[in-house]
């Protein structure tokens, strides 16, 4: 089944976010590699996709995990968690309809 992983992040994060990002990147190829990711990227802080110093406030992936569990602690061991970008981690079953 398909999670959403629904990220918020601290204030001024950017700098966390770059610094963590390399991990974080890693971790989501896998489960490309593997066929199990949908989507996944951030939430840009301003309605730009580059939105520079103004950085994000926030990350979506979907992805397809054996179980809530599974998807919560794959969402626990992400490196922004680690690094401190995120405030708020949220992960929900989703159901994909469209396209």
């Amino acid at each position: 089944m398909h999670y959403a992983i629904i990220s918020e992040d601290v204030e001024n994060s950017l700098s966390k976010r770059q610094a963590a990002r390399p991990a974080h990147v890693d971790r989501l190829q896998a489960l490309k590699a593997e066929g199990r990711l949908l989507v996944a990227g951030p939430h840009p802080a301003i309605d730009t996709p580059e939105p520079q110093e103004a950085g994000f406030t926030g990350s979506l992936v979907v992805a397809e995990f054996d179980s809530l569990e599974a998807a919560q602690a794959w969402a626990d061991a992400d490196p922004y968690v680690e690094a401190g970008v995120y405030e708020k981690v949220t992960v929900k079953p989703f159901k994909a309809v469209l396209p």
